[in-house]
């Protein structure tokens, strides 16, 4: 059987060598007739393919000029209907050599799926009620050199989709609509922001301290400066240091790169939006998270109430609020407010199976409880509230539970969407959280942040009270797109080079 199946894919693939020598020879003799499409430097489109068919009865035996790609062709003699594909969708278009001319028509012919098309024509409906172009002309704008996959088995592979996203643009409609509901979703985000009264503000991706998140940089080096630096994990720090200037409302919606795996939800370098609002806290930050994922969510989708898999999410309702020692709680058993220390924390754990490292305290226990039997449980939109000091070194602490902290992270279908914090403007506190911090690193925490003496120069100048939230973007078209993973919402994603690609 496996003989058969390479037998079968050499022959393939020699059939598909044959084919891209035949175009390569139309190129060259239409280039020698003085006819080469890559001359040709523009084409007025009137409509796109969709505009047609919503405005039928306005255009109906009118004409039109619209451009995209060959892809189907059933020549009939005299006669032959065809597929045009461009941004919005797709028609079929009748060209009759009657119409066209003799010369158009025998040139028509040599035309090869995937070739990029101008035509020009009168709307019309066939007899089969299908709206459709009646050709007048057509003229090839640009030969293609390639094979596309074969209609009916598409391009189904997943690395090769992911590798050449241009060839799963072309073969998948769907792949299209998640990449412009992206682009709409992006779209909204900034007008609901907007809205709000926010500014949208740019800030340095190559920084000396990589800061603001738990994770591990990408390292590089600055010739013209002789000195290593790291790109951005995160885009805190810098927002933070707007606020002190007096800018009282500010987001960024930016890539940030984290040497990290990939996986289902996560990628090396990934869109972040964080927002900093002067006068306001946590709550303040779960009334705006709420809010704009629901005026998003009806703004693309129309609807509150979507799929993901095989759940439903309402978004419509409010968002549920829990403490993150409840939530252990609820689904662990394990009551942390009756855990007192670092030594009891770690014997529960070691009861229940939890790894952990010999330098974690009770309140990086408590945070893997929570990774380990709350997470997966938490579908519908939730509020995770008060996380631990430990895992929190940029955020207040509750007045009432200073082993505690004003910070929550927004969970749907048991990922999390969002991290939020009452933002610690304490410049002596945040010092000694660094200082923590520092120590947690040389103990072989590498993802633990390091102490930025420019930032900590800035809140001595006084930074108000300040609520700040950052958001997955990729995660949240995910959600709004009923997408499984990360590399499903991302045009180009991180994969590993192939033998001829490694410089």
């Amino acid at each position: 059987m496996a003989d058969n199946k390479n037998a079968q894919n050499n022959a393939k693939s020699v059939d598909v060598g044959e084919q891209i020598k035949n175009r390569v020879e139309k190129l060259r003799t239409l280039q020698q007739d003085g006819r080469d499409p890559f001359q040709i430097t523009k084409y007025d489109v009137t409509c796109h393919t969709q505009d047609i068919k919503d405005n039928f009865d306005e255009l109906e035996g009118k004409e039109v000029s619209i451009a995209g790609r060959l892809m189907q062709k059933r020549v009939m003699g005299k006669a032959s209907f065809c597929n045009i594909a461009d941004l919005k969708g797709n028609i079929q278009i009748y060209v009759a050599r009657d119409n066209v001319g003799e010369e158009s028509y025998a040139l028509f012919k040599k035309f090869d799926i995937g070739d990029i098309v101008g035509v020009k024509g009168e709307v019309f409906k066939t007899q089969k009620g299908e709206i459709s172009v009646h050709v007048s002309s057509i003229i090839l704008l640009t030969k293609s050199l390639q094979v596309l996959p074969e209609k009916y088995h598409g391009l189904t592979n997943t690395d090769q989709r992911y590798r050449q996203r241009y060839v799963d643009l072309i073969m998948n409609p769907e792949v299209k609509d998640t990449f412009v509901k992206r682009s709409q979703i992006i779209k909204e985000i900034r007008n609901f922001l907007d809205e709000q009264g926010f500014m949208e503000v740019e800030t340095p991706m190559l920084v000396a301290n990589a800061g603001g998140a738990a994770a591990r940089p990408f390292q590089t080096h600055y010739n013209a400066l002789n000195e290593d630096i790291n790109l951005r994990i995160s885009l805190e720090l810098y927002l933070k240091r707007l606020i002190v200037g007096g800018l009282e409302k500010v987001y960024e919606i930016g890539r940030v790169f984290r040497n990290e795996g990939v996986d289902t939800r996560h990628n090396p370098e990934f869109t972040l939006m964080e927002l900093y609002q002067a006068y306001t806290d946590y709550y303040g930050m779960m009334d705006l998270a709420e809010n704009m994922y629901r005026t998003v969510c009806q703004k693309v989708n129309g609807t509150t109430i979507i799929p993901y898999g095989d759940v439903e999410i309402d978004l419509s309702k409010p968002f549920e609020r829990i403490t993150m020692l409840d939530a252990v709680k609820k689904y662990s058993g394990v009551d942390f407010t009756q855990i007192h220390s670092d030594d009891e924390a770690k014997e529960v754990a070691k009861s229940k199976g939890i790894e952990f490292e010999a330098r974690h305290k009770k309140g990086d226990i408590l945070s893997l409880f929570f990774e380990e039997f709350v997470e997966e449980n938490l579908v519908q939109p939730t509020f995770v509230m008060d996380h631990p000091i430990e895992i929190s070194p940029l955020t207040k602490k509750k007045p009432d539970a200073p082993e505690y902290t004003e910070r929550f992270e927004l969970f749907i279908t048991g990922r999390e969407m969002a991290n939020a914090y009452s933002e610690l403007n304490d410049p002596i506190d945040q010092k000694a959280r660094f200082a923590a911090q520092e120590e947690a690193f040389a103990a072989g925490d590498e993802e633990a942040n390091h102490t930025d003496d420019d930032f900590l120069n800035a809140l001595a100048y006084g930074m108000p009270p300040t609520g700040g939230i950052g958001f997955g973007i990729d995660r949240m078209v995910m959600l709004l797109t009923n997408s499984a993973a990360i590399r499903d919402v991302l045009l180009f994603p991180t994969m590993k080079s192939l033998p001829n690609e490694k410089g």
